[in-house]
């Protein structure tokens, strides 16, 4: 047992790994922009990088957000993360403390039983053994579970896992064997000499009773040298790389750096930072609810990691952002998807523009006129008001909504202004979800100018979609609100005189309204004054999508209604009186999924409403309020 020259695949692996990822990160880092470099470089100095350190602790080895959300799933990666951890550290220790010198190389750790085949036999060597072997017992009890995952992943409450491609086959092979033959090369080795503990000193001295220990042992030490090496040299093309970049998004995104409007090097770190877990399939409604499988958003970043042609999954997304919610990376998936939209969208109008200038110099037409999308829009000059209310696109379609609305602030007595009540423009959300840019700008710079000319302190809409927009798109003096924040700070300030309707209703949360803006206690609150409010399995940050989202354009209409039939199903398993939602396009949608009575919060606040006020009664202005920005 004097030869070291198995330990030659795991020493050239390691180096590589070690010097690819330093090489890797460097160029990431050339390729960020100046004040991201300058983020980046702050960050290392202060909160922000033991804010890294933290949260390196908490998911990556730990995993604790899945474990939350799964505590099988949980303890599956957190045993083989940092188990292996551990197995790093105190096997680095065990081999300086133990062994013959000091600052061993690392290969002298990972291989510390045959370098020191007697070790452990007596004294606190024997109870650092029985760590040791208790640290591999962890690990292989989440190897086993992962293996259970990735041929049945019902056992480990996940309706579906990734698809592999060869490397990352290969590299889960590979990973699959290393602790598996260390446990072996470990055990024949113990078995030769009697030391151990009380896995390998057991199961080795119950092999060498009837097995060649000393001559069976030096191949499987091979076997995990080669295993190692296999899993370091197919790192950077197969789905595991994630484990060494996964801590450098973490800097990066504790130091402030952001995904924008565009790729950049954070967006290429954080699409190899992603695991390819599937957490994000098995949540995914169009995957449990329609039956599709092919467009999640692992798919979508394998895709981006591979260069290949992901448009159809770009675009067949209900971006409703649960999958954005579960990742236990924290990847941003929906703006990422948005970037891709947009470049989407810029090739097909360069493509265009190319046919265009191709077709006018075959007419020899040399004239080229600027050009505007919305020329029609006129320039107005509105009313003063406190208060505007914009109703938008979907809440037109939804004309109940709007006579709830105004029944409501009349009953409160606010001096209001209903901005778009002569149909006015769309809010540019749509878009912005196909991509285009400069044509949701004109409606923006257009709404803007309406909503600075009226004086305006507070712009309610009833739309969520609308809400988020004017909130995140717009640079507002005005104070953004969603109709349920409005609502209840009516009731708060005795505003509105309401009865009881003695009736169980559950609670929809809009995607865009909870998910995209944190809207979630307000709703509630209002929901309480007038009503019982019942809890549903699916809510608050977990809520599920109506299917009705104009997010995704390609799905057919008969998936969107298997989305939302699931959908109302669940939310009305308690068989609540009422299903209530804040958001038109979501209303209708529900409408045609159950016989449930589905209906906005508006509605059911009108619903509670007493008799209206006399006409001559003095009309009061809403609270003025001092944070009367556009962000809230």
């Amino acid at each position: 047992m004097n030869s070291e020259l198995f330990t030659l695949p795991f020493n050239l692996g390691l180096y590589f790994i070690l010097i690819y990822s330093v090489v890797r990160s460097t160029v990431w880092f050339r390729n960020l922009s100046r004040s991201d470099k300058l983020r980046l470089q702050r960050g290392f100095f202060g909160r922000p990088f033991m804010d890294s350190l933290r949260e390196i602790s908490m998911e990556s080895l730990l995993h604790l957000k899945i474990f939350r959300k799964n505590p099988v799933l949980g303890y599956m990666h957190m045993s083989l993360a940092f188990g292996w951890f551990l197995l790093i550290v105190f096997g680095t220790i065990e081999a300086d403390f133990f062994g013959e010198k000091h600052l061993n190389p690392p290969s002298h750790a990972i291989f510390f039983r045959w370098f020191n085949p007697d070790h452990g036999a007596e004294g606190f060597a024997g109870i650092y053994s029985f760590w040791m072997d208790l640290l591999l017992a962890f690990i292989l009890s989440g190897l086993l579970l992962a293996i259970i995952k990735r041929f049945t992943p019902r056992l480990m409450g996940m309706k579906k896992t990734t698809k592999h491609t060869w490397t990352d086959r290969i590299a889960l092979t590979s990973l699959w064997l290393i602790f598996p033959s260390r446990l072996l090369a470990e055990s024949f080795t113990c078995g030769v000499h009697g030391s151990g503990s009380f896995l390998t000193g057991n199961l080795g001295n119950a092999l060498a009773s009837f097995l060649p220990a000393a001559d069976i042992a030096p191949w499987f030490w091979w076997l995990y040298s080669l295993s190692l090496g296999t899993f370091f040299f197919l790192l950077p093309v197969s789905r595991y790389f994630h484990i060494p970049v996964e801590l450098f998004l973490i800097f990066m995104r504790n130091s402030g750096i952001s995904t924008g409007d565009r790729h950049s090097s954070y967006t290429e770190v954080q699409t190899h930072a992603c695991s390819s877990c599937g957490v994000c399939i098995s949540t995914c409604q169009m995957s449990y609810a329609a039956g599709i499988h092919d467009i999640q958003s692992a798919y979508f970043i394998k895709g981006l990691r591979n260069d290949r042609d992901i448009a159809g999954i770009t675009a067949n997304c209900l971006m409703c952002g649960r999958c954005e919610e579960v990742c236990p990376v924290g990847i941003e998936l929906g703006p990422m998807r948005l970037i891709e939209r947009r470049q989407g969208e810029r090739s097909d109008r360069t493509l265009k523009l190319q046919e265009k200038y191709s077709l006018m110099r075959r007419r020899s037409t040399l004239e080229r006129r600027p050009t505007q999308s919305y020329r029609y829009l006129v320039r107005e000059e509105p009313e003063k008001a406190d208060v505007l209310f914009f109703a938008g696109c979907m809440t037109h379609l939804t004309p109940s909504v709007i006579v709830a609305m105004k029944k409501i602030m009349d009953s409160a007595g606010v001096r209001y202004r209903f901005m778009d009540e002569n149909g006015g423009v769309c809010c540019g959300r749509p878009l912005m979800l196909a991509g285009r840019d400069r044509e949701a700008r004109e409606l923006i710079n257009h709404n803007s100018d309406v909503i600075w000319k009226s004086g305006a302190q507070i712009l309610v809409t009833s739309c969520p979609i609308c809400y988020k927009v004017f909130r995140e798109s717009y640079y507002l003096e005005a104070r953004v609100m969603h109709h349920s924040e409005f609502i209840n700070l009516l009731i708060e300030e005795g505003s509105l005189r309401l009865g009881y309707l003695h009736k169980k209703v559950v609670y929809h949360d809009p995607c865009e309204l909870g998910r995209g803006s944190g809207i979630y206690e307000e709703p509630r609150a209002v929901i309480s004054y007038v009503a019982e409010l019942q809890s549903s399995e699916q809510e608050r940050n977990m809520s599920l999508c109506c299917g009705g989202s104009l997010g995704n354009l390609t799905l057919s209409s008969g998936k969107r209604a298997m989305i939302a039939a699931d959908a109302a199903r669940t939310l009305t398993l308690g068989l609540p009186d009422e299903l209530i939602t804040a958001c038109p396009l979501c209303k209708k949608t529900f409408v045609q999924a159950t016989e449930t009575k589905v209906s906005d919060i508006a509605e059911l606040v009108a619903a509670a409403l007493p008799a209206p006020r006399r006409e001559n009664a003095k009309k009061r202005p809403a609270r003025r309020h001092s944070r009367a920005t556009s962000n809230g």
